[in-house]
């Protein structure tokens, strides 16, 4: 609808990438006038980043009660299966369905499953807001209203000064993740997927995780290093043997290590966005507050923030006049998505310390959980196993 020049829609969401999509295009499928604006939306695909290129079944679920289920099975490479070694030895062999993808086709996929019309190039050039009404002016000067704007753009910050937001770094160069793809196809490799962890806690690595996409098996490596360490380059100069001299058990679970083109190196700060309370905006997602990918938290947060707007928020606040602050505050409220937030906030804070803080508690916890798996283990060997391990604790072994 166009009303004295000026489009009008009941949601603008700013920014098409997976939180946006998921949630413009949930919101369109139930009867809400959504614009989704991205300026890279005239492009034939999404930009190349590295990020976010491997989910769970949990996550597949928020998906699906999205709307986009069969867009993303029809995009990803499952995988039922995977290998976990612990300390250098396989833990067990894990049943878990994850499916994997380069986070470009993730977004292409979302995007080609919207509604006919919903994403629209663009780049917001202003924003004005109210309690009532809100206006977006894009680079081309064109002009959009709606009741509220969703401001989903991930790691970009450009909007977030120009609508009154605070960007606070929690934990700056909080991780490093590293993306490559193994030489050897995915069938020579003697495991559908593998995660494995350091062979010791105290390391400043986390783990390397391999899974296919397609009949490549990928690989992404994620530590707690700074990009500009000798380590990191040694890492980008010769792959396989920093590898091998990090993990050195790791030949015997996986004898290939030739690594096929260059490395993706991401450095991870931890940021969450302050002063959100405002009138008719919301911002969700990446945008809001980062998460580490050690814990694999980060799809399942945005997603939670889609699915909540979409399913509870949006409908009732647009089902009275105004929006207000007030209306907004609810949704950070969210019991639900509250504690999604925190809980990544917390595991991103409790794997760094396990890796690299020296202090006696942090020593404590991992003999403890070195202590716990293992028993584990070697519960499952058998009593005598089980029993060797209580003489070895006995004698302080």
């Amino acid at each position: 609808m166009n009303a004295g020049g000026v489009d009008q829609v009941e949601v603008a969401v700013i920014g098409a990438g997976l939180a946006g999509s998921c949630l413009a295009g949930a919101l369109a499928r139930a009867g809400i006038r959504v614009a989704l604006i991205d300026a890279q939306a005239g492009h034939a695909a999404a930009r190349r980043e590295f990020r976010a290129e491997k989910f769970g079944a949990d996550q597949m679920a928020l998906f699906a009660g999205l709307g986009f289920g069969p867009a993303l099975r029809a995009r990803t490479t499952e995988t039922r299966e995977v290998a976990v070694v612990r300390y250098g030895r396989l833990a067990c062999r894990e049943a878990a369905r994850e499916w994997g993808a380069p986070y470009p086709v993730l977004v292409r996929a979302v995007r080609e499953a919207l509604p006919a019309g919903l994403l629209r190039p663009g780049r917001v050039a202003d924003l004005a807001l109210g309690p009532e009404r809100q206006e977006i002016t894009l680079g081309d000067g064109s002009r959009l209203a709606a009741r509220l704007v969703v401001l989903a753009t991930g790691l970009g910050q450009a909007l977030h000064a120009r609508a009154g937001l605070r960007r606070r770094v929690l934990s700056p160069r909080h991780s490093l993740a590293a993306g490559f793809d193994m030489a050897a196809p995915r069938d020579r490799f003697p495991f559908p997927a593998l995660t494995y962890f350091s062979e010791g806690f105290g390391g400043r690595d986390a783990y390397l995780t391999l899974f296919p996409l397609g009949t490549v098996m990928r690989a992404n490596l994620f530590c707690y290093r700074d990009p500009g360490e000798a380590w990191v380059a040694d890492l980008r100069r010769d792959p396989a043997a920093t590898l091998r001299a990090t993990m050195p058990r790791l030949p015997a679970a996986c004898p290939d290590l030739a690594v096929a083109g260059p490395l993706e190196i991401r450095p991870i700060d931890l940021v969450r966005t302050e002063g959100v309370e405002r009138d008719g905006l919301v911002v969700i997602g990446d945008a809001f507050q980062t998460a580490c990918p050690v814990t694999g938290t980060g799809i399942g947060k945005l997603l939670t923030d889609a699915d909540r707007l979409a399913r509870v928020h949006v409908p009732a606040w647009l089902a009275t006049p105004g929006m207000g602050r007030d209306k907004i505050a609810a949704f950070y409220a969210d019991p639900v998505k509250r504690a999604c937030d925190a809980r990544s906030l917390r595991a991103s804070r409790y794997a760094r310390g396990l890796a690299v803080e020296t202090g006696a508690l942090w020593r404590a916890r991992r003999l403890r959980n070195r202590v716990a798996r293992t028993a584990i283990r070697l519960a499952a060997d058998g009593p005598q196993a089980a029993a060797s391990l209580a003489l070895s604790l006995a004698l302080g072994l």
